[in-house]
C-alpha cells in the first residue's frame, strides 16, 4: 500500500483542473509574421461579430519558410478576463469549432521566402449561440502556434457613452474620462435584467491592455445604470502615436532616413526618436497603434511585400534605473515584454531596438514601464492608479485622439459564463 501511495498522488495531481490562465494575441514562434484577425471589411478595427449575424472572421499570417506546414485551428471561449471557462463547444457554437487551415500561398520577387495563409472563421455554416470572450488558436500538428482575441455581442443593452474632462478637476489638460450609461436594448430575443451586481463594464484605451479598466457602478440614471464621476473612469490622455511608412524600398518614405540591403536581407533605419513629452500637442491623423500591410510597386501586398528589419533609437545621456522603454502598438501585439522591449546600448548612447516587419504602415508609442510596477491589470485597480506610461516620452494631452471601446458583460446566477451583451466604440472628438 505503502508504494502506491506516491503513484496515487500524481495521478490526483494530474486530474486536477489546472488555474485558468489570462490569454492574449501572441505567436510561439519567431518565425510567425504579420498575424491579423478582423472583421471582413473591417481590417483595423478588434474583431466583434454580432450574435446571430452572418459575417465571418478572417484570419491572415505568414510563416518565414519556404515549405508549407499541416495548420489546425480551433475556437475558445473565455471570461471577461480572458481566462478559459471551460466550455464545451456544443456549448457556444452550433457547428465544428475546429478546421484546418489549407488556404496559403507562397511570396515572389522577395528575398525572405515566406508562406501566406489565410482562412475565415467560423468553418461554413456554422454559428455562435452564445455571446462573450473567445480565442482562436492555430497548431502545427498539436503544438499551439499562435493565438488571437475576438468578441461575440448580442447588442442586447443600448450604451450610451461620452468622452469628457475629468471630474476631479486635477490635471484636465492630461486627462479624459469615459462615462457610461447602459440603457434596456430593442433585441427582443436576449433578456437582459439591468441589474448592478450582473453588469460589468469594461473600458480599453486603443489596443492597450496594460490599463483596461473595470468601471464602478455609480447610480440609477432613470432606469438606465450609470458608470460615471469615478476614478476608474479615468485615463491619461497620451499623444499622437508615432509612425512611420516602410511601403517603398526604393525610395525612404515618411520617418525613414535610409533603406540598406546586404546579406540578403533589407534595413530600415528610423529617423531618432525623441522625447515629447515637454513639447506642444499637434494635432495628427494615425492608425492609432495599428498596421496596414502595403507596397507601392507591386500589386499584391500580401505576397509580394517583403520584410524589413526596422531599427529604432532613442538618444539618451543615461539608460533610466526605474522602468523599461516599450514600442507599443499593433506591431508588437500591444505586449510590455522583450518581444517590445528596448535595450540601452552605452557606445551609442541610446535605446535601440530592432523588429522584422512587412513592408507596410505602423503606428505606434513609446511606454515606459516602473520596475516595480503591481503585478496586476486594470481589471482590479483604476487605469490612473499606476503610474502615466505615456508620461515620460509622449506627454499626456487631452486633446489626443484616443479610441476608447466599451465592453458590457453579463453575468447571472443562472449563467454558466459571462455573456458579452454591449460593444460600443468612441473617440474623444
Amino acid at each position: 500500500m505503502k508504494r502506491l501511495l506516491p503513484t496515487l498522488m500524481a495521478l490526483l495531481c494530474c486530474a486536477m483542473p489546472l488555474k485558468a490562465q489570462t490569454l492574449g494575441d501572441t505567436a510561439m514562434r519567431g518565425d510567425v509574421k504579420s498575424v491579423q484577425l478582423y472583421v471582413e471589411g473591417s481590417e483595423l478595427d478588434f474583431p466583434v461579430l454580432t450574435l446571430g449575424s452572418n459575417r465571418r472572421l478572417v484570419l491572415e499570417f505568414d510563416i518565414l519558410r519556404a515549405e508549407p506546414e499541416s495548420l489546425t485551428w480551433h475556437l475558445l471561449h473565455c471570461d471577461r478576463q480572458w481566462r478559459t471557462d471551460g466550455l464545451d463547444p456544443i456549448e457556444f457554437l452550433n457547428g465544428f469549432a475546429e478546421g484546418t487551415v489549407d488556404n496559403y500561398d507562397f511570396s515572389f520577387t522577395t528575398l525572405t521566402d515566406y508562406v501566406h495563409y489565410s482562412t475565415t472563421l467560423p468553418a461554413a455554416y456554422a454559428e455562435f449561440t452564445h455571446s462573450g470572450n473567445y480565442i482562436v488558436e492555430v497548431l502545427s500538428d498539436t503544438t499551439p502556434l499562435l493565438r488571437r482575441r475576438f468578441c461575440v455581442s448580442e447588442q442586447a443593452v443600448k450604451v450610451e457613452a461620452t468622452v469628457t474632462r475629468p471630474y476631479d478637476g486635477i490635471d484636465i489638460d492630461r486627462r479624459q474620462e469615459v462615462d457610461v450609461v447602459l440603457q434596456e436594448g430593442q433585441q427582443q430575443p436576449f433578456m437582459i435584467q439591468l441589474r448592478p451586481e450582473y453588469m460589468h463594464v469594461m473600458v480599453q484605451q486603443n489596443g492597450r491592455l496594460d490599463n483596461l479598466s473595470e468601471l464602478a457602478f455609480s447610480g440609477y440614471d432613470g432606469q438606465g445604470l450609470a458608470y460615471r464621476y469615478r476614478q476608474e473612469n479615468i485615463f491619461h490622455g497620451g499623444n499622437n502615436f508615432r509612425y512611420f511608412d516602410c511601403s517603398n524600398l526604393r525610395t525612404p518614405m515618411y520617418n525613414i532616413v535610409r533603406v540598406e540591403e546586404y546579406g540578403g536581407e533589407t534595413f530600415a533605419i528610423l529617423r531618432p526618436e525623441e522625447d515629447r513629452s515637454a513639447k506642444h500637442y499637434i494635432a495628427t491623423t494615425t492608425l492609432n497603434g495599428g498596421m496596414k500591410v502595403n507596397i507601392w510597386d507591386r500589386n499584391n501586398p500580401r505576397l509580394e511585400a517583403d520584410y524589413v528589419w526596422v531599427n529604432f533609437s532613442l538618444p539618451m545621456a543615461q539608460p533610466m534605473l526605474d522602468g523599461t522603454v516599450h514600442i507599443v502598438g499593433a506591431l508588437t501585439d500591444w505586449r510590455l515584454d522583450s518581444l517590445s522591449q528596448m535595450e540601452y546600448n552605452p557606445k551609442y548612447h541610446a535605446y535601440t531596438k530592432r523588429l522584422l516587419l512587412k513592408q507596410g504602415y505602423y503606428a505606434y508609442q513609446l511606454l515606459v514601464v516602473p520596475v516595480h510596477r503591481p503585478p496586476t491589470t486594470g481589471h482590479q485597480l483604476p487605469a490612473t492608479s499606476y503610474p502615466s506610461a505615456t508620461a515620460r516620452l509622449e506627454g499626456d494631452h487631452r486633446e489626443a485622439p484616443n479610441r476608447y471601446t466599451v465592453f458590457v458583460y453579463h453575468r447571472s446566477p443562472s449563467d454558466r459564463a459571462d455573456r458579452l451583451v454591449a460593444v460600443r466604440r468612441l473617440a474623444n472628438p
